[in-house]
Order: C-alpha cells, then sequence, then structure tokens
C-alpha cells in the first residue's frame, strides 16, 4: 500500500510539538500514539507497530508529548512522565488538531497508548467522546486514569504480556471499571516491554484488528 510520511509541528496547549504522520492513500482511520515512561515519538516499539498500521491502511501519528526541554528535565525528576493530566491534555489538543486540520482527511480517530501513556490516552477519551472512537493499551497503567476510566465511551482493549503479572492485575482491575465496550487479552510468553520474539507483532496485529473494527465508517454505527 502506498503510505506517505510528513513531518509535522503541532500546537497543544501552548507547546509546540514535533510528530511524524504516516498517511495512507485512503486511510480507514487514525491512530494517535501514546508513548510511555521516558520514550518518545522514536520509540522502536511503536514505530513497529505504527509501520504495521500504516501497511493496513490505518494512518498513524507519532508525537513527543514533552517538549524538548521539558523532556531533559523529564530525564533527571521524572515527574512529568506520570503527570497524566498534563499528557491528557495535550494528546486531546493533539485530537483538535487532527479534527481541524484533517490530514487523514475525515478518518475517524483512535490512540494507542503503552505504559504511563495508556493512562493518558484514556483520560483524553474521556476529554474528547465524539472525537475518539478507539483506544488500545499495550502494557498499560490504565490505574493511573482514575475516575476517568468510568467516563471513557470509546471501546478499549487492553494487552498485556502474560509474565508482567503485576500489570495484569492493575488492567483487570481497570476492566471492571470500564463502563465503554472493552477486552483484555493477554500476550502469552511477554514481559512488560514485549521484547519476546513474535510478542510484539502479536501486540500489532490485535491493535490492527480493534481498530479496523471501530474506526473502519463502513463497520460501525452512525
Amino acid at each position: 500500500m502506498d503510505v506517505r510520511g510528513n513531518a509535522v509541528t503541532i500546537p497543544a496547549g501552548g507547546a509546540d510539538l514535533p510528530a511524524d504522520l504516516l498517511i495512507p492513500a485512503q486511510p480507514v482511520g487514525a491512530v494517535l500514539f501514546a508513548h510511555g515512561s521516558g520514550s518518545s515519538r522514536h520509540s522502536p516499539r511503536n514505530l513497529a507497530v505504527a509501520r504495521l498500521l500504516s501497511a493496513g491502511g490505518l494512518g498513524t501519528v507519532l508525537v513527543d508529548l514533552l517538549t524538548p526541554a521539558e523532556a531533559e528535565a523529564d530525564a533527571v525528576t521524572a515527574e512529568l512522565r506520570f503527570d497524566i493530566d498534563l499528557l491528557s491534555r495535550r494528546l486531546a489538543a493533539i485530537v483538535d488538531w487532527l479534527v481541524s486540520e484533517q490530514p487523514f482527511d475525515t478518518a475517524r480517530i483512535g490512540i494507542f497508548g503503552a505504559s504511563t501513556g495508556a493512562a493518558a490516552a484514556l483520560v483524553a477519551a474521556a476529554r474528547r467522546p465524539e472525537q475518539v472512537y478507539a483506544v488500545v493499551s499495550r502494557g498499560g497503567r490504565p490505574d493511573l486514569a482514575g475516575t476517568a476510566l468510568g467516563q471513557v465511551r470509546a471501546p478499549t482493549l487492553l494487552l498485556v504480556g502474560g509474565l508482567d503479572e503485576p500489570v495484569i492485575s492493575l488492567n483487570r482491575h481497570a476492566l471492571d471499571q470500564l463502563t465503554a465496550p472493552a477486552d483484555l487479552r493477554v500476550i502469552p510468553g511477554a514481559t512488560h516491554l514485549f521484547e519476546e520474539p513474535g510478542t510484539l507483532e502479536q501486540v500489532a496485529e490485535a491493535a490492527a484488528d480493534w481498530f479496523h473494527d471501530h474506526l473502519h465508517p463502513q463497520l460501525t454505527p452512525a
């Protein structure tokens, strides 16, 4: 499939955030990535998932949620990576930008969150219930979304490694609090970062199926 790359800067709540877009010729949806603790838009795991999604017709947005100065400070303090309110507000602003600028035409928007980014993704989905149609969490900390879990309307898929036992427990508890359609899937033999052979591919395939099911305009109700 023909996929075009585009580097942009997205204004988000007073910050200018660099982002890389992968734009298929006729996108069936657009997926915004929310990276995890101490990571960036260059996360090799998110890049791998984004490439698979774009090959299947889904547009992707890989974006730095912190400015360079903030990232430098966070590398020392590790505080901003857990500032779910800040990260979710920036994700919501990026959703607004996607709706306004339409780099993927009128494609519906989903969010793919990893680790702490999954909590920010869920809070952003709760903030933008009319714009976010689906959420996928990879090794996520949905517990950090707090009371926003009960306000999420987007269908949500929670993906957790089978060897990541503490996070499995946190995701099971979050699943009970979600009122939107939701599913928890455990990837056998995977640890928190899904570094074991074939495990990240399973994440990407499950995410692709979920987003196709919930973002494709011909497959979701009006």
